[in-house]
Protein backbone atom coordinates (compact mmCIF):
# COMPACT_ATOMS: atom_id res chain seq x y z
CA UNK A 1 0.00 0.00 0.00
CA UNK A 2 1.33 3.42 -0.90
CA UNK A 3 2.00 5.56 2.15
CA UNK A 4 0.11 8.43 0.53
CA UNK A 5 -3.16 6.47 0.63
CA UNK A 6 -5.19 7.27 3.72
CA UNK A 7 -8.79 7.84 4.71
CA UNK A 8 -8.69 11.45 3.54
CA UNK A 9 -7.71 10.34 0.04
CA UNK A 10 -10.65 7.93 -0.02
CA UNK A 11 -12.98 10.63 1.31
CA UNK A 12 -11.86 13.11 -1.36
CA UNK A 13 -12.28 10.55 -4.16
CA UNK A 14 -15.86 9.78 -3.10
CA UNK A 15 -16.80 13.32 -2.06
CA UNK A 16 -17.41 12.21 1.53
CA UNK A 17 -16.18 13.55 4.85
CA UNK A 18 -13.25 11.81 6.49
CA UNK A 19 -15.47 11.12 9.50
CA UNK A 20 -17.89 9.20 7.27
CA UNK A 21 -15.05 7.11 5.84
CA UNK A 22 -13.69 6.41 9.32
CA UNK A 23 -17.12 5.30 10.53
CA UNK A 24 -17.40 2.91 7.59
CA UNK A 25 -14.35 1.05 8.85
CA UNK A 26 -15.58 0.93 12.44
CA UNK A 27 -19.05 -0.43 11.59
CA UNK A 28 -20.81 2.70 12.82
CA UNK A 29 -24.59 2.01 12.75
CA UNK A 30 -25.41 5.37 11.20
CA UNK A 31 -23.68 4.66 7.88
CA UNK A 32 -25.71 3.51 4.90
CA UNK A 33 -24.56 0.05 3.69
CA UNK A 34 -24.39 1.35 0.10
CA UNK A 35 -21.93 4.03 1.23
CA UNK A 36 -19.83 1.41 3.03
CA UNK A 37 -19.83 -0.66 -0.15
CA UNK A 38 -18.42 2.28 -2.15
CA UNK A 39 -15.78 3.01 0.50
CA UNK A 40 -14.70 -0.64 0.75
CA UNK A 41 -14.54 -0.96 -3.03
CA UNK A 42 -12.23 2.03 -3.44
CA UNK A 43 -10.14 1.14 -0.38
CA UNK A 44 -9.49 -2.36 -1.75
CA UNK A 45 -8.53 -0.98 -5.17
CA UNK A 46 -6.10 1.53 -3.60
CA UNK A 47 -4.59 -1.12 -1.34
CA UNK A 48 -5.75 0.58 1.84
CA UNK A 49 -6.37 -1.71 4.82
CA UNK A 50 -7.42 0.12 7.97
CA UNK A 51 -6.42 -2.84 10.14
CA UNK A 52 -2.80 -2.31 9.14
CA UNK A 53 -2.97 1.32 10.24
CA UNK A 54 -3.64 0.51 13.88
CA UNK A 55 -0.84 0.79 16.38
CA UNK A 56 0.00 -2.28 18.40
CA UNK A 57 -1.82 -5.58 18.41
CA UNK A 58 -5.34 -5.43 16.91
CA UNK A 59 -8.08 -5.70 19.45
CA UNK A 60 -9.99 -8.68 18.24
CA UNK A 61 -12.01 -11.20 20.17
CA UNK A 62 -12.37 -14.81 18.99
CA UNK A 63 -16.12 -14.19 19.17
CA UNK A 64 -15.75 -11.45 16.56
CA UNK A 65 -13.53 -13.03 13.87
CA UNK A 66 -12.13 -11.06 10.98
CA UNK A 67 -13.54 -11.96 7.58
CA UNK A 68 -11.27 -11.78 4.57
CA UNK A 69 -13.00 -10.52 1.42
CA UNK A 70 -11.11 -11.18 -1.83
CA UNK A 71 -12.12 -9.54 -5.11
CA UNK A 72 -10.60 -11.12 -8.21
CA UNK A 73 -10.54 -8.66 -11.10
CA UNK A 74 -8.26 -6.40 -13.05
CA UNK A 75 -7.85 -3.07 -11.27
CA UNK A 76 -8.78 -1.00 -14.33
CA UNK A 77 -11.98 -3.03 -14.76
CA UNK A 78 -12.77 -2.77 -11.05
CA UNK A 79 -12.60 1.03 -11.13
CA UNK A 80 -14.32 1.37 -14.52
CA UNK A 81 -17.22 3.79 -14.11
CA UNK A 82 -18.81 2.91 -17.47
CA UNK A 83 -20.91 0.15 -15.92
CA UNK A 84 -22.35 -0.24 -12.45
CA UNK A 85 -20.26 -2.63 -10.34
CA UNK A 86 -22.01 -5.80 -9.09
CA UNK A 87 -19.10 -6.23 -6.66
CA UNK A 88 -20.02 -2.96 -4.99
CA UNK A 89 -23.55 -4.20 -4.32
CA UNK A 90 -22.21 -7.49 -2.94
CA UNK A 91 -19.91 -5.52 -0.62
CA UNK A 92 -22.87 -3.46 0.58
CA UNK A 93 -24.67 -6.63 1.64
CA UNK A 94 -21.58 -8.08 3.28
CA UNK A 95 -20.88 -4.83 5.14
CA UNK A 96 -24.48 -4.68 6.36
CA UNK A 97 -24.03 -8.11 7.97
CA UNK A 98 -20.66 -7.04 9.40
CA UNK A 99 -22.17 -3.91 10.93
CA UNK A 100 -25.03 -5.81 12.56
CA UNK A 101 -22.75 -8.55 13.92
CA UNK A 102 -19.79 -6.28 14.73
CA UNK A 103 -17.47 -8.24 12.44
CA UNK A 104 -14.27 -6.79 11.01
CA UNK A 105 -13.79 -6.98 7.25
CA UNK A 106 -10.39 -7.07 5.57
CA UNK A 107 -10.90 -6.45 1.85
CA UNK A 108 -8.30 -7.02 -0.86
CA UNK A 109 -8.17 -6.88 -4.63
CA UNK A 110 -6.27 -9.80 -6.22
CA UNK A 111 -5.14 -10.35 -9.79
CA UNK A 112 -6.92 -12.90 -12.04
CA UNK A 113 -3.49 -13.73 -13.47
CA UNK A 114 -2.23 -15.07 -10.12
CA UNK A 115 -2.98 -18.77 -9.72
CA UNK A 116 -0.99 -19.65 -6.57
CA UNK A 117 -1.19 -18.38 -2.99
CA UNK A 118 2.49 -17.39 -3.20
CA UNK A 119 1.90 -15.18 -6.26
CA UNK A 120 2.32 -11.40 -5.71
CA UNK A 121 -1.25 -10.20 -5.07
CA UNK A 122 -1.84 -12.98 -2.50
CA UNK A 123 1.64 -12.83 -0.97
CA UNK A 124 1.00 -9.17 -0.10
CA UNK A 125 -1.91 -10.13 2.19
CA UNK A 126 -0.19 -10.77 5.51
CA UNK A 127 -3.29 -12.14 7.26
CA UNK A 128 -3.66 -14.73 4.48
CA UNK A 129 -0.05 -15.82 4.66
CA UNK A 130 -0.29 -16.08 8.46
CA UNK A 131 -3.71 -17.81 8.40
CA UNK A 132 -4.98 -15.02 10.65
CA UNK A 133 -8.48 -14.77 9.16
CA UNK A 134 -11.51 -16.74 10.31
CA UNK A 135 -12.77 -17.28 6.77
CA UNK A 136 -12.92 -15.85 3.26
CA UNK A 137 -15.63 -14.49 0.97
CA UNK A 138 -14.83 -14.64 -2.75
CA UNK A 139 -16.18 -12.06 -5.21
CA UNK A 140 -15.92 -12.72 -8.97
CA UNK A 141 -14.47 -15.93 -10.50
CA UNK A 142 -11.15 -17.21 -9.13
CA UNK A 143 -8.69 -19.74 -10.58
CA UNK A 144 -9.63 -23.22 -9.37
CA UNK A 145 -6.15 -23.68 -7.86
CA UNK A 146 -6.64 -20.66 -5.58
CA UNK A 147 -10.09 -21.82 -4.46
CA UNK A 148 -8.78 -25.30 -3.67
CA UNK A 149 -5.85 -23.95 -1.62
CA UNK A 150 -8.02 -21.49 0.32
CA UNK A 151 -10.45 -24.29 1.09
CA UNK A 152 -7.74 -26.26 2.88
CA UNK A 153 -6.85 -23.26 5.06
CA UNK A 154 -10.15 -21.75 6.16
CA UNK A 155 -13.92 -21.72 5.59
CA UNK A 156 -14.71 -20.24 2.18
CA UNK A 157 -17.95 -18.93 0.69
CA UNK A 158 -18.15 -17.95 -2.96
CA UNK A 159 -20.58 -15.26 -4.09
CA UNK A 160 -22.25 -15.75 -7.51
CA UNK A 161 -19.77 -18.39 -8.72
CA UNK A 162 -19.74 -22.17 -8.38
CA UNK A 163 -16.64 -24.39 -8.49
CA UNK A 164 -16.05 -28.04 -9.29
CA UNK A 165 -12.90 -28.85 -7.26
CA UNK A 166 -12.88 -28.98 -3.47
CA UNK A 167 -16.52 -28.59 -2.30
CA UNK A 168 -17.06 -24.87 -1.76
CA UNK A 169 -20.06 -23.19 -0.17
CA UNK A 170 -21.73 -20.82 -2.58
CA UNK A 171 -24.53 -18.27 -2.59
CA UNK A 172 -25.66 -17.78 -6.15
CA UNK A 173 -28.58 -16.79 -8.34
CA UNK A 174 -30.77 -19.33 -10.10
CA UNK A 175 -29.30 -18.86 -13.57
CA UNK A 176 -31.70 -21.35 -15.12
CA UNK A 177 -34.89 -19.61 -14.01
CA UNK A 178 -33.62 -16.22 -15.14
CA UNK A 179 -32.54 -17.27 -18.63
CA UNK A 180 -35.60 -19.46 -19.13
CA UNK A 181 -37.88 -16.54 -18.30
CA UNK A 182 -36.02 -14.29 -20.77
CA UNK A 183 -36.26 -16.84 -23.60
CA UNK A 184 -39.97 -17.34 -22.89
CA UNK A 185 -40.55 -13.59 -23.00
CA UNK A 186 -38.77 -13.29 -26.34
CA UNK A 187 -40.80 -16.20 -27.70
CA UNK A 188 -44.03 -14.56 -26.53
CA UNK A 189 -43.08 -11.48 -28.58
CA UNK A 190 -42.80 -13.65 -31.68
CA UNK A 191 -39.07 -14.38 -31.82
CA UNK A 192 -38.02 -17.86 -32.88
CA UNK A 193 -34.50 -17.23 -34.21
CA UNK A 194 -32.83 -16.34 -30.92
CA UNK A 195 -29.05 -16.30 -30.51
CA UNK A 196 -26.79 -16.49 -27.45
CA UNK A 197 -23.40 -14.89 -26.93
CA UNK A 198 -20.79 -14.28 -24.27
CA UNK A 199 -17.34 -12.76 -24.06
CA UNK A 200 -14.20 -14.62 -23.06
CA UNK A 201 -12.60 -13.79 -19.71
CA UNK A 202 -9.15 -14.26 -18.17
CA UNK A 203 -10.61 -16.62 -15.58
CA UNK A 204 -13.17 -19.13 -16.86
CA UNK A 205 -16.67 -17.71 -16.37
CA UNK A 206 -18.66 -20.76 -15.29
CA UNK A 207 -21.71 -18.56 -14.81
CA UNK A 208 -21.77 -17.89 -18.57
CA UNK A 209 -21.78 -21.63 -19.32
CA UNK A 210 -24.66 -22.18 -16.91
CA UNK A 211 -26.65 -19.44 -18.60
CA UNK A 212 -25.90 -20.93 -22.01
CA UNK A 213 -27.06 -24.37 -20.90
CA UNK A 214 -30.28 -22.82 -19.59
CA UNK A 215 -30.76 -21.11 -22.98
CA UNK A 216 -30.32 -24.42 -24.82
CA UNK A 217 -32.75 -26.23 -22.52
CA UNK A 218 -35.49 -23.60 -22.81
CA UNK A 219 -35.12 -23.29 -26.59
CA UNK A 220 -35.60 -27.05 -26.89
CA UNK A 221 -38.49 -27.06 -24.46
CA UNK A 222 -40.28 -24.37 -26.48
CA UNK A 223 -39.62 -26.20 -29.74
CA UNK A 224 -37.45 -23.39 -31.14
CA UNK A 225 -34.70 -24.34 -33.58
CA UNK A 226 -31.15 -24.34 -32.26
CA UNK A 227 -28.48 -23.28 -34.74
CA UNK A 228 -24.87 -23.65 -33.50
CA UNK A 229 -23.92 -20.71 -35.72
CA UNK A 230 -26.09 -18.50 -33.47
CA UNK A 231 -24.30 -19.57 -30.25
CA UNK A 232 -21.15 -17.44 -30.05
CA UNK A 233 -18.06 -17.96 -27.88
CA UNK A 234 -19.47 -20.92 -25.91
CA UNK A 235 -17.44 -23.84 -27.29
CA UNK A 236 -14.12 -25.11 -25.96
CA UNK A 237 -11.33 -23.47 -27.92
CA UNK A 238 -13.56 -20.69 -29.28
CA UNK A 239 -11.73 -17.48 -28.39
CA UNK A 240 -13.27 -14.62 -30.32
CA UNK A 241 -12.01 -11.16 -29.52
CA UNK A 242 -14.66 -8.59 -28.63
CA UNK A 243 -14.49 -7.14 -32.16
CA UNK A 244 -14.83 -10.59 -33.72
CA UNK A 245 -17.75 -11.40 -31.43
CA UNK A 246 -19.62 -8.25 -32.38
CA UNK A 247 -18.94 -8.75 -36.09
CA UNK A 248 -20.22 -12.33 -35.87
CA UNK A 249 -23.39 -11.16 -34.08
CA UNK A 250 -23.93 -8.49 -36.74
CA UNK A 251 -23.51 -11.08 -39.51
CA UNK A 252 -25.96 -13.51 -37.89
CA UNK A 253 -28.44 -10.67 -37.32
CA UNK A 254 -28.33 -9.82 -41.01
CA UNK A 255 -28.81 -13.52 -41.71
CA UNK A 256 -32.03 -13.60 -39.70
CA UNK A 257 -31.45 -13.67 -35.92
CA UNK A 258 -34.05 -11.32 -34.41
CA UNK A 259 -33.03 -11.47 -30.73
CA UNK A 260 -29.83 -11.99 -28.72
CA UNK A 261 -29.56 -13.37 -25.21
CA UNK A 262 -26.30 -12.01 -23.76
CA UNK A 263 -24.75 -13.74 -20.75
CA UNK A 264 -24.30 -10.42 -18.88
CA UNK A 265 -25.59 -6.86 -18.98
CA UNK A 266 -22.23 -5.28 -19.83
CA UNK A 267 -21.99 -7.63 -22.83
CA UNK A 268 -25.46 -6.59 -23.95
CA UNK A 269 -24.74 -2.87 -23.65
CA UNK A 270 -21.52 -3.30 -25.62
CA UNK A 271 -23.43 -5.13 -28.34
CA UNK A 272 -26.11 -2.44 -28.49
CA UNK A 273 -23.45 0.26 -28.94
CA UNK A 274 -21.83 -1.75 -31.74
CA UNK A 275 -25.17 -2.30 -33.48
CA UNK A 276 -25.93 1.42 -33.25
CA UNK A 277 -22.63 2.30 -34.93
CA UNK A 278 -23.50 -0.08 -37.76
CA UNK A 279 -27.02 1.18 -38.35
CA UNK A 280 -28.86 -1.64 -36.56
CA UNK A 281 -31.63 -0.29 -34.33
CA UNK A 282 -32.50 -1.87 -30.97
CA UNK A 283 -35.24 -3.04 -30.56
CA UNK A 284 -36.74 -2.14 -33.96
CA UNK A 285 -34.32 -4.30 -35.98
CA UNK A 286 -33.19 -6.72 -33.27
CA UNK A 287 -33.89 -7.30 -29.57
CA UNK A 288 -31.10 -7.63 -26.99
CA UNK A 289 -31.31 -8.96 -23.43
CA UNK A 290 -28.80 -9.25 -20.59
CA UNK A 291 -28.43 -10.76 -17.14
CA UNK A 292 -27.46 -8.86 -13.96
CA UNK A 293 -29.75 -5.87 -13.51
CA UNK A 294 -27.13 -3.10 -13.55
CA UNK A 295 -28.08 0.46 -14.40
CA UNK A 296 -27.70 1.44 -18.09
CA UNK A 297 -24.88 3.72 -19.24
CA UNK A 298 -25.87 7.14 -20.55
CA UNK A 299 -27.71 7.28 -23.87
CA UNK A 300 -28.42 3.55 -23.94
CA UNK A 301 -31.86 1.95 -23.47
CA UNK A 302 -32.77 0.15 -20.27
CA UNK A 303 -32.17 -3.55 -20.81
CA UNK A 304 -34.62 -6.36 -20.52
CA UNK A 305 -32.63 -8.42 -18.05
CA UNK A 306 -32.72 -10.82 -15.12
CA UNK A 307 -32.07 -8.83 -11.94
CA UNK A 308 -29.66 -10.52 -9.52
CA UNK A 309 -30.30 -9.74 -5.82
CA UNK A 310 -26.65 -8.87 -5.14
CA UNK A 311 -27.31 -7.16 -1.83
CA UNK A 312 -29.14 -10.18 -0.42
CA UNK A 313 -26.45 -12.51 -1.76
CA UNK A 314 -23.82 -10.50 0.13
CA UNK A 315 -25.81 -10.69 3.36
CA UNK A 316 -26.58 -14.39 3.08
CA UNK A 317 -23.01 -15.20 2.05
CA UNK A 318 -21.61 -13.47 5.12
CA UNK A 319 -24.11 -15.29 7.33
CA UNK A 320 -23.15 -18.62 5.76
CA UNK A 321 -19.48 -17.88 6.44
CA UNK A 322 -20.32 -17.10 10.06
CA UNK A 323 -22.11 -20.46 10.30
CA UNK A 324 -19.03 -22.20 8.93
CA UNK A 325 -16.80 -20.45 11.47
CA UNK A 326 -19.01 -21.86 14.21
CA UNK A 327 -19.17 -25.31 12.60
CA UNK A 328 -16.17 -25.86 10.35
CA UNK A 329 -17.03 -29.18 8.73
CA UNK A 330 -20.13 -30.47 7.02
CA UNK A 331 -21.57 -30.79 3.54
CA UNK A 332 -21.01 -27.77 1.31
CA UNK A 333 -24.18 -25.85 0.51
CA UNK A 334 -25.22 -24.09 -2.67
CA UNK A 335 -27.86 -21.50 -1.82
CA UNK A 336 -29.80 -20.32 -4.88
CA UNK A 337 -31.77 -17.07 -4.88
CA UNK A 338 -34.51 -16.32 -7.38
CA UNK A 339 -34.21 -13.47 -9.87
CA UNK A 340 -36.89 -11.40 -11.54
CA UNK A 341 -36.99 -10.40 -15.18
CA UNK A 342 -36.98 -6.62 -15.53
CA UNK A 343 -38.56 -5.58 -18.80
CA UNK A 344 -36.75 -2.72 -20.46
CA UNK A 345 -36.70 -0.90 -23.78
CA UNK A 346 -34.25 -3.23 -25.54
CA UNK A 347 -36.86 -5.79 -26.61
CA UNK A 348 -39.87 -5.73 -28.90
CA UNK A 349 -41.56 -7.79 -31.61
CA UNK A 350 -39.32 -9.07 -34.43
CA UNK A 351 -39.17 -6.97 -37.59
CA UNK A 352 -41.80 -7.84 -40.17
Amino acid sequence: MAKSVNQQVIADRLNLSRATVSRCFTNHPGINPETRGKVFKLAAALGYNHLEQRQGKPRRSPKNPRFLVLICTRLEEYLDQQYESPGERLLAGVSDFAQRRNRELEIHYVSPGDSEIDDPSYAAISSLQKNASAGALLIYPFPQSIVDELGTRMPVVSLVEQYSGIPVNCVDVDHHRGIAAIVRQLASLGHYRIGFLTQRYEVDANWALRRHSAYVEEMLRLGLALDPANELNVRTGEQMSLEQLHQAALQRTRYGVTAWVCAADHEAYGLIKFFKKNGVRVPRDVSVTGFDGIEPPKRLPTLTTAQIPYYEIGQIGAQRLQDLVNKRFGSAQHIMLDCLVREGKSTGPPPK
